[in-house]
């Protein structure tokens, strides 16, 4: 698309999806659900076969490692476990993607603001964000708890502009799953797809309704010139 869409020219503030758009959480995640089956007598899987589910939380790991959706009876238990995994080592190998830490700054030298909106719960926003230093600069993390939503709804996007105190329409809104752009849409804010996160292959970015596709973190500050 055009890097000289009129969408972003009144831009304040960015907000960004946490997971498979600013940091790879995926080596964790995959630790997390694979030490289960290791615990279970069963062969580890490489990190290949979980990381284009990542962005899919325990629903997506549990779902690769026992072939289970969520309603199956055992589905419950195996997620309190994956998720007590996952808070024993979800700092270990998690880092912010290539060329994000230059976004952030680049950012913060044009006076733009920015912030989080991610579906995954304080219990574990919170204790990740706090320990890299990436997000010291951040104005808002909203967590998918914070509100009574969780994208796609845009409830949790219209809170972190609330909290920045800028206009929806002079933000905008940074993800790589399809639910990212639908909620930034129904927020009333101009959106980008990022393709660098954990696309699977059956998910076409350009079908989303996304203003714009970024192939790589600096890729945005194209659209921001």
């Amino acid at each position: 698309m055009s890097t000289e869409n009129p969408i972003f020219g009144d831009v304040k503030a960015v907000l960004f999806d946490l997971d498979g758009t600013l940091i790879d959480s995926a080596p964790d995640l995959a630790a997390a659900v694979d030490k289960m089956r290791i615990d279970r007598g069963l062969p580890s899987m490489p990190l290949d076969h979980y990381r284009p589910m990542a962005g899919a939380g325990a629903r997506g790991m549990i779902g690769l490692a026992f072939a289970i959706g969520p309603d199956h009876l055992d589905f419950p238990a195996l997620r309190e476990e994956f998720f007590i995994n996952y808070a024993n080592c979800m700092t270990q190998s998690t880092y912010a993607f290539e060329g994000v830490v230059e976004l952030i700054s680049s950012l913060q030298v044009q006076g733009l603001p920015w912030g989080v909106v991610t579906n995954k719960s304080s219990r574990f926003s919170e204790p990740l964000t706090a320990a890299m230093p990436l997000f010291n600069s951040a104005k808002t993390i909203i967590c998918g708890d914070t509100t009574p939503y969780a994208k796609p709804h845009p409830e949790p996007l219209l809170e972190a502009a609330r909290r920045m105190r800028i206009d929806p329409a002079q933000c905008m809104y940074v993800g790589d799953d399809e639910r990212d752009i639908v909620a930034g849409l129904a927020a009333g804010m101009s959106t980008v797809a990022a393709t660098y996160g954990y696309l699977g292959k059956s998910n076409d970015p350009s079908l989303w309704g996304a203003h714009a596709v970024i192939n790589s973190p600096m890729g945005l500050l194209q659209l921001l010139k």
